[in-house]
């Protein structure tokens, strides 16, 4: 799959780059920050964010996550968020809450 831009007004895009399984934060074109990402058709997981700390404060990282959990949404995908951030940012954005995955094995010890 070609890599798929979000674009913002501000010159922030989020582009998913399949082949490398992350989406690429970009400002006036350059890379700025990541998430990586484990997709399956029943799953999405996100492990690991990094925004570069040159861009700190700019909210790169909350038009990340946004993009990186309506992704999600779109492709009907809960999320499991083991990356600290997005976790965070999913707690601090009830209205993602919904997207988050629960374990419904019923195995036993």
């Amino acid at each position: 799959m070609p890599a798929q831009s979000l674009p913002d007004d501000s010159g922030v895009d989020v582009v998913d780059v399949a082949e490398a399984s992350r989406f690429e934060v970009r400002l006036d074109g350059e890379t700025v920050g990541f998430a990586d990402y484990l997709r399956t058709d029943a799953l999405v997981v996100y492990p690991h964010t990094v925004i570069d700390p040159a861009y700190n404060g700019r909210g790169l990282g909350s038009a990340l996550a946004r993009a990186v959990l309506d992704d999600a949404r779109e492709r009907g995908l809960p999320v499991l968020a083991t990356c600290p951030f997005i976790a965070a940012w999913m707690a601090r954005h009830p209205e993602y809450l919904a997207l988050t995955y629960q374990n419904r094995s019923r195995v036993t010890d």
